[in-house]
């Protein structure tokens, strides 16, 4: 098989929870720990850093593996989902992994997995943990794909766990309410390992997040708390924070929440320090501010065009549309042109009550089996107020969008992870 056709095989044998849904998904992990010993456990020969929570897991992890690269290490890096290239997912230094290992990877063991029946995830994340072991990283940033306890990568036993913040998402799986999504993701503090909270969150999330790392023995230390003398501000398309150990450290990403997401790393950097590993401030200045060179991140408040300006972004749930809905307000435009698609899993009501109602929509569809029909989009939005034209796929919304434009004015594109994934190969 050449590397598309392996690709469709991995597609086609593991179907991947991100793009079709509910029919991928798999609880539990008895497939990866039976992947695990078929590998003969690649995690344990590189040291690794967990990374879990709602929203913000993608820019933290990068900007840790950025930060920790110019600090000399040779780093993995495991993400997902991917936004052009499934090789996003799997990096060493900002490289992604080479076609031919994946081929390879495919054709020297499935006759080993295919047993297994493995999700696309559980099948991937393997790979990438064999991989980096082959490739002698000194330490793995590992991103949690679904939750934390039942999350495929919770077979690792990290340095240090991260859990960025809890919102609604993924209530089917993970629980309906904010403490009970908070179980799930507390399911990735592991005993005596500290773990690193990103925001605090109301007392009962707070509380879960306390009583778990009680229970294992695990430090807790919560960023807002340890970073109390931490500031934020913006100046020349930057953000600049400031505090204590890291006084007018610019961030190169700028789009909703990362404010949180930094103290959140520089909380982590702390930590990581007093665990023995060796990272000079210069290095977190290098790797805040250029975070996107060095590991190839995109998707983040990512500016696509000039005039007009056009932006991208990730945000799909309604904990990260309401930091995307405060930002769009600091931007300066005449018209604001709003290119929206959801999966049809995802709870609508509370991410459009957010959106801004002045806005022209272009609802459209990604593609993927998840994508929600454009059309019901508009009607559910037009209970909101939201008012625009449907389009079938986000190229013909980004054409219409394009034209209606002045140069003045700002185009926007978001909703899911996916519109955007279908919206950077038409101007990258």
């Amino acid at each position: 098989m050449n590397y598309n056709e392996t690709l469709d095989y991995l597609y086609r044998q593991a179907p991947e929870y991100q793009r079709v849904g509910h029919s991928a998904y798999k609880e539990g992990l008895d497939n990866s720990l039976a992947l695990d010993e078929i590998f003969d456990h690649p995690h344990r020969k590189f040291k690794t850093i967990h990374v879990g929570g709602t929203n913000g897991k993608g820019s933290v992890s990068n900007l840790l593996a950025a930060i920790l690269q110019q600090s000399g290490y040779k780093v993995g890096l495991y993400t997902s989902p991917h936004l052009i290239d499934f090789r996003e997912r799997i990096r060493i230094n900002g490289e992604m992994i080479d076609r031919d290992y994946v081929t390879d990877f495919v054709e020297k063991y499935k006759e080993q997995f295919e047993p297994v029946m493995p999700s696309f995830f559980e099948l991937t994340m393997e790979m990438a943990f064999l991989y980096f072991a082959e490739q002698q990283v000194d330490v793995a940033v590992v991103e949690v794909g679904l939750g934390g306890r039942l999350d495929s990568t919770n077979i690792i036993s990290p340095d240090l766990s991260i859990v960025t913040n809890i919102g609604l998402d993924h209530i089917k799986y993970l629980g309906d309410t904010l403490p009970k999504i908070a179980v799930e993701k507390a399911g990735i503090i592991k005993k005596y390992t500290p773990v690193v909270i990103g925001e605090i969150g109301d007392i009962e999330v707070s509380q879960v997040f306390i009583d778990k790392a009680k229970s294992v023995e695990a430090p807790i230390i919560f960023a807002e708390l340890f970073m109390n003398n931490f500031v934020a501000e913006k100046a020349d398309n930057k953000l600049i924070y400031k505090s204590d150990n890291f006084p007018n450290l610019r961030g190169e990403l700028i789009g909703p929440a990362q404010e949180n997401n930094a103290r959140t790393v520089l909380t982590a950097v702390e930590i990581l320090t007093e665990l023995n590993y060796t990272i000079p401030k210069d290095a977190v200045y290098k790797g805040f501010e250029n975070v996107v060179e060095i590991t190839g991140l995109m998707g983040r408040w990512q500016v696509l065009n000039s005039s007009p300006k056009v932006i991208c972004d990730i945000a799909h749930n309604s904990h990260g549309i309401r930091y995307l809905a405060e930002r769009l307000e600091s931007e300066d435009f005449k018209t604001l042109h709003f290119i929206f698609g959801m999966a049809n899993d995802k709870d609508t009501d509370s991410v459009m009550k957010l959106l801004p109602q002045s806005a022209s929509y272009y609802f459209t569809r990604a593609s993927v089996e998840r994508a929600l029909d454009e059309k019901i989009l508009a009607v559910r939005a037009a209970d909101y107020w939201l008012k625009g034209d449907t389009y079938p796929n986000v190229s013909e919304a980004v054409k219409a969008a394009i034209k209606n434009a002045d140069k003045d004015d700002l185009i926007f594109i978001g909703g899911s992870s996916f519109i955007v994934a279908d919206a950077l190969p038409l101007f990258l």
